[in-house]
């Protein structure tokens, strides 16, 4: 195990010569490590932030809700003009 210098990561050693792979139990230990040093860098989102996303998302899927209903009432009339009954 090294410590990364720039932002203080841990990090599995590099192949050099001469060194060996860690054990099981310590490259368990490396990947908790560094799962914890990934969970710090996570930032909760402001309320705004949220409150935005979320408008963002449900304004995306009514959008593709309108595409795909409009498809199917274009393909139902198409497949009603092209193999219905005649009258």
């Amino acid at each position: 195990m090294v410590q990364d210098e720039p932002n203080g990561e841990v990090v599995a050693a590099s192949g050099a010569p001469g060194t060996k792979k860690p054990n099981f139990f310590a490259r368990i230990a490396l990947f908790v490590r560094q799962v914890f040093a990934e969970l710090r860098k996570v930032i909760t989102p402001t309320r705004q932030e949220l409150l935005k996303y979320t408008l963002v998302v449900l304004g995306f899927v009514v959008v593709m809700m309108a595409i795909v209903y409009s498809l199917d009432l274009l393909f139902t009339w198409l497949a009603g003009t092209v193999f219905g009954v005649p009258a």
